[in-house]
């Protein structure tokens, strides 16, 4: 059976399967055709990286190979040339290949309806995707819902949970995390900053972000959720200082109940300014000289 064709236009009158439909709809004659790459321009905005890792090399071979098992799809740019809404990844494994064009579909698509394809296609296709790729990609789907008459963020919230399965609050809380600094935002990519002490510093000023990453760096260390909370609610009260987000950093924390940590154990034997970080660093460094000595003898 034949899939509909992606209404264009207002999403708040298109039907759930419209609104996410990414397939040709032959019902109005579209069909595959090769384009050079150079002619193929990113989205002006793409949340999700094109890395050059172990993925794409397979994905690479696997075109080279057999080719484009998969067409991309575009629509036509003001400038000329045609803005690749979905399959920037293969693009990428075409130049890296080594081959000249790419096959897509040509659609005419809104900004807002170009925006919601090109994140669903994202999200559905990626094997990994960073906590700020989907952040950047919920925020992007729930403007563009809202964009295009979806008479509330109630009712954008309800498609994004039937879409994606996520709880509404959950939602919430990942699109807040594209009010992350950078640096802050690549530490929770990194997995140095957890996802719920994160949302909460998502709350202070850049400035006041700006303190926290510094002064994470500084002690190496990173934020507990209660910290984090206890920031925020300084902020929220009007009382929060940089000196008062180093003292805070800086407190030793107490490790869980019956689950003593190396730190906790070993404190005593260091001055009582070294930073979790530091005291690591020793322990290793005396580790290995040991180490050499036990070799050596």
């Amino acid at each position: 059976m034949p899939r509909k064709q992606t209404t264009v236009g207002n999403l708040a009158l298109a039907g759930y399967e419209d609104i996410f439909n990414v397939g040709a709809g032959n019902e109005a004659g579209e069909r595959v055709v090769p384009i050079p790459l150079p002619e193929l321009y990113p989205p002006e905005f793409h949340p999700f990286q094109i890395n050059d890792d172990e993925a794409m090399y397979r994905l690479a071979e696997s075109v080279k190979q057999y080719g484009v098992r998969e067409p991309g799809l575009v629509r036509p740019r003001v400038d000329g040339g045609y803005e690749l809404v979905c399959g920037n990844r293969r693009k990428r494994a075409c130049e890296i290949a080594e081959i000249k064009d790419m096959p897509v579909i040509i659609r005419e698509l809104d900004d807002d309806l170009a925006t919601l394809i090109m994140v669903d296609s994202n999200l559905e296709q990626r094997e990994k995707i960073l906590p700020s790729e989907r952040a950047w990609a919920f925020k992007m789907m729930m403007d563009a819902l809202n964009h295009n008459g979806v008479k509330s963020d109630s009712h954008s919230y309800e498609i994004m949970v039937e879409r994606t399965g996520i709880k509404k609050s959950t939602i919430f809380r990942i699109i807040r995390l594209t009010e992350l600094i950078v640096a802050l935002a690549d530490k929770v990519d990194a997995n140095q900053l957890a996802f719920n002490p994160a949302v909460e510093l998502s709350y202070l000023t850049q400035k006041e972000q700006t303190a926290v990453a510094e002064a994470m760096a500084a002690q190496g260390v990173k934020p507990s959720l209660s910290q984090a909370v206890r920031l925020k609610k300084l902020k929220q009260d009007g009382n929060l200082t940089t000196e008062d987000i180093i003292k805070m950093l800086s407190e030793e924390k107490k490790p869980p109940k019956g689950k003593p940590t190396g730190d906790a154990r070993y404190r005593r034997f260091f001055p009582p300014d070294y930073s979790p970080k530091q005291i690591d660093a020793v322990i290793v460094e005396l580790l290995t000289e040991w180490k050499t000595r036990e070799a050596a003898s």
